[in-house]
């Protein structure tokens, strides 16, 4: 006879969309958010892109009825835009931010102003110990050339194994938030094979929402249509995923997303489609280690597909050193030059004004600036090579073990 249910626990994953000054109808949509949410009682709520500590203290204060706890991760330049809201006491928290973020200099993207990071935080419900992270990846702006799929695969990686060793105490793991990825991305395929971590969508026993679970959608008001024409029902790109450890199970009874309009409203609550899971946790008869999933041959091979990926970020980090490094010499050589020919005409060793001082002048603080800029070019590209090599080596490593146990089978 099938046991019954311990514990039913409601999740609601939003990626809001509240940019301060950029975002269209941002304030009335925070308050819909928090309207829904109050009148709904979630168990947990997870949510990105609350870029303003100042959206955050309104949701706060308007759902301290409702979910008593709660918590905002401060991260990067203008903050990780994530929080989240519980009905159960928060018993711990810790930040992670991922080691690549994009392009300091690509100011129409602002990723890596954000300080893209993951959330962890420990819950306790019946004796239940729950580790939840929240997340949001690097978005992909161009699928065809997307120059930041290194990027994602890397913080992918991270966060598999930030889960890994950080869960180990716990008895359920759950992870939600806009992983910028689809579902058949290299990127989540390697997430959810190294963690073991189970979909929400492909799991759920019954599901109502938008075709394939699509949370970017052409229906909603604030999408782009233009980059979704090559997909007519639109994108899946966020998550709730889950596992159960120890001596426990869990499985999705239902999952909804929203279809466009907020329910009984004229406009969307953001651009993504909110995604609402709710999940039953079960006692196993026995006990089981953390971290006895089975190797599968299947991963192996997007481990070598994952390292591929890395190895051209790494590729195009070296060539992007290379170049801001002989930029950088160019323009210290070109100010030497200018300080020997300056010397030489006070010394007397050359006519008085070779050229024209405001000509002189213009061009030596061009060349300080081309200095500045590429040096400090060539210092982030210096970086972004250490960890990019890291990472390879890592699943270097991770991919022999793979295969060592593989033979032992």
């Amino acid at each position: 006879m099938e046991k019954e249910p311990l514990l039913q626990l409601r999740v609601f994953d939003l990626n809001c969309w509240a940019i301060r000054y950029l975002s269209k109808l941002r304030q009335e949509r925070v308050q819909m958010i928090a309207d829904t949410l109050s009148q709904e009682g979630y168990d947990l709520v997870l949510l990105q892109e609350v870029w303003s500590e100042t959206d955050y203290r309104t949701l706060k204060q308007r759902l301290s009825a409702c979910y008593p706890s709660s918590h905002y991760f401060r991260s990067g330049v203008i903050g990780s835009g994530l929080c989240v809201f519980s009905k159960y006491p928060i018993l711990d928290t810790f930040l992670y931010q991922y080691s690549l973020n994009g392009y300091p200099y690509m100011l129409q993207h602002g990723d890596w102003f954000c300080g893209k990071s993951v959330g962890l935080l420990v819950l306790k419900i019946q004796e239940i110990v729950f580790n939840i992270y929240v997340t949001h990846l690097h978005a992909e702006y161009c699928r065809e050339k997307d120059a930041y799929l290194p990027h994602r695969v890397v913080q992918a990686w991270e966060l598999g194994q930030f889960i890994q060793h950080t869960s180990k105490a716990a008895d359920v793991v759950l992870l939600g938030g806009d992983l910028n990825m689809h579902p058949e991305d290299v990127g989540i395929r390697l997430l959810r094979g190294w963690t073991g971590l189970r979909d929400s969508f492909t799991d759920a026993e019954r599901f109502e929402g938008c075709e394939d679970g699509c949370t970017l959608v052409p229906d909603n008001y604030f999408t782009n249509k233009k980059e979704l024409q090559p997909f007519p029902l639109g994108i899946r790109i966020d998550y709730i995923l889950y596992k159960g450890q120890s001596n426990f199970a869990v499985k999705c009874d239902r999952l909804v997303t929203t279809t466009g309009k907020a329910p009984g409203k004229s406009i969307p609550y953001s651009d993504h489609e909110a995604v609402i899971a709710t999940l039953y946790v079960k006692r196993h008869g026995e006990a089981k280690a953390p971290n006895s999933n089975t190797v599968e041959p299947a991963l192996v091979d997007i481990m070598n597909e994952a390292r591929t990926e890395v190895r051209v970020g790494l590729h195009a980090a070296q060539r992007q050193r290379y170049s801001s490094g002989r930029m950088a010499i160019l323009a210290l050589l070109l100010l030497l030059l200018q300080a020997v020919m300056g010397l030489s005409s006070l010394v007397g060793w050359a006519s008085p004004q070779p050229f024209p001082k405001f000509s002189f002048s213009v061009l030596g603080s061009l060349a300080v600036l081309v200095l500045l800029v590429s040096g400090v070019l060539h210092i982030f590209h210096a970086i972004e090579v250490k960890v990019l090599q890291g990472t390879e080596d890592q699943m270097r490593l991770a991919l022999q073990s793979l295969q060592d146990r593989l033979s032992t089978k």
